[in-house]
């Protein structure tokens, strides 16, 4: 009968309830009645040996108390399970969308590296052992070292700094990257390829859309529990006139880590800004909590 309240069925729920209880006094009172005696309501005002008026509604208000709080510890226990249920289930939702996003880096990357490791294999370049590595390092990172809620702030900067080491190879002259890094990194978490999106879209938007010498700002400065980020990048010249300039710089990238930082952190943790400034460049700033607060034990 409680199915019949969680489907909001309430008036055949009031049925199914009288009905049962009308039968369990019926059955109350021939069991009386044959096996105990004549007298079936020996606490009522009067003797009572037929199924009266009077006993009836008093047998049913009386079964309907029991009926009640047994249905109401029903009722709670189902909707605790369901509850506990649905949390797990959200959980598992927010857990594996979490994994997805995380994965999103582009595989293009790993394509154009890849050629430019056969080219140079080709003209047998001594730089193929050491792209070879670095790509591993990276590949390895990304594939077993990102499964955790949060990675260490040092991890992060050193994958940012292969990714990097490979774009150069990748760009030669045409390509000039200024990275700088302020404050203590160390005992410092962030969550995992966070950083790392906004960079690899800087360079798919800013390098690739853009022909001669590009020029990549990124700043990475600690400020007690903070991390303040941004990066910058000039617009894409190919598509200048075509799209609104945030949009052109923007992509599935950017909306991922959105939703990163939505699911994983809380609204005071974190601060992300996206614009385009007065020399045509495309700015990300982030600031982000990569510490957690400790909670104070007060004496009195």
């Amino acid at each position: 009968m409680p199915k019949l309240v969680f489907k909001k069925k309430y008036i055949q729920y009031i049925i199914a309830i009288l009905l049962s209880i009308f039968t369990m006094v019926i059955i109350k009172f021939s069991l009386t009645y044959y096996l105990v005696g004549n007298n079936v309501w020996p606490e009522g005002p009067i003797p009572t040996n037929k199924l009266t008026l009077n006993y009836t509604i008093d047998m049913m208000i009386g079964e309907l108390y029991v009926v009640t709080f047994v249905t109401a510890i029903k009722i709670t226990l189902d909707f605790l399970k369901e509850h506990r249920r649905v949390a797990d289930l959200e959980k598992t939702q927010l857990e594996t969308e979490l994994l997805f996003l995380k994965t999103q880096i582009s595989p293009h990357f790993f394509f154009n590296t890849l050629n430019n490791i056969y080219s140079l294999s080709v003209e047998k370049s001594n730089k193929t052992p050491k792209i070879i590595l670095m790509l591993s390092e990276l590949m390895r990172y990304l594939l077993y070292e990102t499964k955790g809620k949060r990675q260490s702030l040092e991890n992060e900067i050193l994958c940012i700094q292969n990714y990097l080491d490979l774009e150069k190879i990748r760009h030669n002259d045409d390509l000039d990257v200024d990275m700088s890094i302020s404050g203590d990194i160390q005992d410092k978490e962030i969550s995992p390829i966070l950083l790392l999106t906004f960079i690899e879209n800087a360079f798919k938007h800013g390098v690739q859309k853009n022909i001669g010498k590009v020029k990549i700002v990124i700043n990475l400065t600690i400020k007690k529990d903070f991390l303040y980020f941004s990066i910058s990048n000039p617009m894409p010249l190919i598509t200048a006139q075509q799209q609104p300039l945030i949009k052109q710089a923007s992509g599935i990238g950017l909306e991922n880590v959105k939703k990163r930082l939505e699911l994983g952190y809380n609204k005071n943790d974190y601060k992300l800004k996206i614009k385009v400034n007065s020399k045509n460049r495309f700015v990300v700033k982030l600031k982000i909590r990569v510490q957690e607060e400790k909670s104070e034990l007060i004496i009195e």
